[in-house]
């Protein structure tokens, strides 16, 4: 295993992290496979893995249970536990403390090294200030409840940067992958964060498994590789490849996948990646985007929405729906948007349609989004 320094800590992490948000279960999520996960767990200690990080709601609660349970005596130890503050449940001052102290129970634990305010956006973001949540969080840390305060990031470059200059972060997890060099915090990000001496921990490299299972013309773009490697691999190694990433977290949900990532863990690092082979990547990167139906590049001129409706992300649900061959997932996120963020919400007013440099009609697309990812119909052909 391979490590690398985690910002301005006297501690290097594992350029592998163990995402606990996947992991095997019997049925429904909340049931893990306790025995098969605790396989993985050891499986990734055994061979170097050093940071594993779950959150408040990943298995309905029972996947920091089960980090409590496999890893207890380890945590502090060999190796380094991160959970998630859900910002979304907050409401009142007092949820802080009271989140905060069933997730030590869970874990086992009087201490966890690393804390998150976890999906900030514009909206939670706002909340954790008008709740003082710094603060507390500072209080916690001199209490020696938390060691390290970090943030998990879904929204804006420029948001980011505001995010960033807020406080003294010891670290913050951003989605990345080398489709999203331009999507959220993305490569700008990533930089500025690192620049600033910050951490920067990377989730959804593999973009929650969809460039894992490419359809075939992205497969024939890698098979032409003169070094083979799965097209999960090839997404690890872009991320690894960046000296500014700290650790790239996977979502792994086999003892196979950890064997697998273990071993191309050990083969990465900066610079690994030739120019052809970055001119391959960017070459597949070119290829799913011809297959969005819609032009958009998220460039947010058609907001704000007079009515709440978040255009660019809808857009891009439904874009990313057919370009990944993944409809079940886009339906999945699209139920995750607040109501009057979704499509159905459109009155066509065409309020943002002059705005776009794409000449997109996106009224028009409105209804047939909703279609498909409401109501579940599928994608024309």
């Amino acid at each position: 295993m391979q490590y690398r320094k985690f910002g301005r800590l006297d501690w290097k992490a594992s350029i592998l992290g163990f995402g606990m948000m996947r992991l095997p279960v019997k049925g429904g999520m909340k049931n893990i496979d306790r025995r098969e996960a605790a396989r993985m767990l050891h499986y990734a200690v055994e061979h170097g893995v050093n940071y594993f990080d779950t959150a408040y709601t990943y298995h309905g609660g029972e996947s920091e249970k089960l980090l409590g349970r496999t890893l207890g005596r380890s945590l502090g130890d060999r190796v380094r536990a991160a959970t998630k503050m859900p910002s979304w449940l907050v409401n009142r001052p007092s949820d802080l403390d009271r989140i905060l102290n069933e997730q030590l129970r869970r874990l086992k634990t009087d201490h966890i090294d690393f804390y998150l305010l976890h999906n900030l956006n514009r909206q939670y973001w706002t909340n954790m200030r008008e709740l003082s949540a710094l603060e507390w969080a500072g209080r916690a840390i001199r209490a020696g409840k938390i060691g390290q305060l970090g943030f998990s990031f879904h929204d804006s470059y420029e948001l980011f940067r505001e995010i960033i200059d807020a406080w003294d972060w010891s670290f913050c997890q951003i989605q990345y992958n080398f489709m999203d060099v331009r999507n959220q915090a993305g490569t700008r990000g990533l930089r500025y964060a690192a620049s600033k001496g910050i951490a920067v921990v990377v989730m959804e490299p593999i973009l929650g498994g969809k460039l894992a299972n490419p359809p075939a013309p992205i497969q024939k773009i890698w098979d032409r590789a003169r070094h083979k490697r799965s097209p999960a691999e090839w997404a690890l190694q872009w991320v690894w490849d960046q000296e500014e990433v700290t650790l790239a977290l996977s979502g792994m949900s086999s003892c196979g996948q950890v064997v697998e990532n273990v071993r191309s863990a050990e083969t990465a690092g900066v610079g690994v990646l030739d120019e052809g082979e970055q001119a391959l990547i960017r070459e597949v990167r070119r290829r799913y985007g011809k297959f969005a139906p819609i032009p958009c590049t998220r460039c947010g001129y058609c907001m704000p929405c007079p009515h709440g409706i978040d255009i660019p992300r809808n857009l891009t649900l439904y874009n990313e729906g057919t370009m990944y061959r993944r409809p079940d997932l886009a339906r999945r996120q699209y139920g995750h948007l607040a109501e009057k963020a979704r499509s159905s919400g459109c009155l066509q007013c065409r309020e943002c349609e002059p705005k776009c440099p794409q000449s997109i009609p996106i009224a028009d697309w409105m209804p047939r989004i909703t279609e498909v990812l409401e109501r579940g119909r599928p994608y024309p052909r």
